[in-house]
């Protein structure tokens, strides 16, 4: 019998994460702690400068939230670049990326005061230098809080979660990153899906993983071909939170997640595409209030920005590993 490439592909990646048994950190230091509270971040190297992006509030749950652009030469010392603000509520867990225009686009949610119609909405700012911002552009559809944005092959593809009771997660596609369509109206509906974070493989395979807070509340691992029409899902056997993935030069495939086992941490895992399943690789200096990660591979290490309240303050950290 004759396996298609993606298949091959998918045993190769497989074997790639049988062979990441281990990651050394080289490095963590805190990058801001300005705010009573500083979480939810991500991470973006562009026009050959570190690009940090991050929400600032009173809590982890405040209606002050705010989100700050941090930049950087080096990743040893930042400034502020932006700082953005809503009228309407609490701008919460913002994302970066680059588009195929060579800008930044941010994407983050407004959670709105308790008695409004509308509990949440996701909107996207644009930038050419990180510094001067264009936005807020409301995406999606009301109470779908689109999580995380990956361009592949001019097209802006996201999941977004709905907030208004019904705990179903769905697949958004933009050509321009401001008008999102649904590409699957009801993507997964079991054990309150919500977070994720999508990437593409050479083939053009899609994989998400899914965050699930249910009864059972482990992640899974998603699957489709083109049209990203038809899923199928394997169960990690592992509760994560804050997921975020990235493929490796190599081939192999690594995730940012917070686990909950033996105590709430950030961690570095491989991912095996054949059975979902995360061995972890790496304990980042972390603990309590923690997560978030956002991930970029550099001169031969992975970059990894995250928040953590394990120095008493819920700041933001910067990491490398070696792998």
């Amino acid at each position: 019998m004759t396996l298609p490439a993606s298949k091959w592909l998918l045993i190769a990646l497989s074997f790639c994460a049988a062979r990441l048994v281990a990651a050394d950190l080289v490095e963590s230091h805190k990058i801001w702690d300005a705010a009573p509270h500083n979480a939810f971040t991500d991470l973006a190297r562009f026009h050959d400068k570190w690009w940090c992006v991050f929400r600032e509030g009173k809590g982890h749950v405040s209606p002050d939230g705010k989100v700050r652009v941090l930049r950087s030469d080096d990743g040893a010392k930042w400034d502020s670049a932006a700082l953005l603000t809503s009228t309407d509520g609490d701008l919460r867990d913002p994302k970066i990326t680059i588009t195929p225009g060579d800008r930044l686009m941010l994407t983050a949610a407004i959670a709105y005061p308790p008695d409004a119609k509308v509990k949440h909405q996701s909107v996207v700012y644009f930038s050419s230098d990180g510094t001067s911002w264009q936005g807020p552009v409301m995406v999606g559809d009301p109470n779908m809080w689109l999580w995380r944005v990956t361009w592949h092959k001019g097209k802006a593809c996201g999941v977004g979660y709905d907030t208004s009771g019904e705990k179903f997660v769905r697949l958004y596609e933009s050509s321009d990153g401001r008008a999102f369509r649904p590409l699957v109206s009801r993507l997964f509906d079991q054990e309150h899906p919500n977070e994720t974070s999508l990437l593409f493989l050479p083939d053009d395979t899609a994989l998400c993983l899914l965050r699930r807070d249910g009864p059972k509340g482990t992640g899974l691992l998603g699957s489709a071909k083109r049209p990203y029409t038809d899923w199928t899902w394997k169960d990690s056997g592992t509760k994560i939170g804050g997921p975020h993935m990235i493929r490796l030069p190599d081939g192999r495939l690594v995730a940012g997640v917070r686990l909950y086992d033996g105590g709430a941490r950030t961690a570095i895992t491989s991912i095996d595409p054949q059975t979902g399943k995360l061995t972890e690789l790496l304990r980042l200096p972390s603990g309590g209030d923690t997560s978030y990660p956002g991930l970029v591979w550099h001169d031969k290490l992975l970059w990894i920005s995250y928040y953590s309240s394990h120095e008493a303050k819920t700041s933001i950290y910067l990491a490398k590993a070696k792998i």
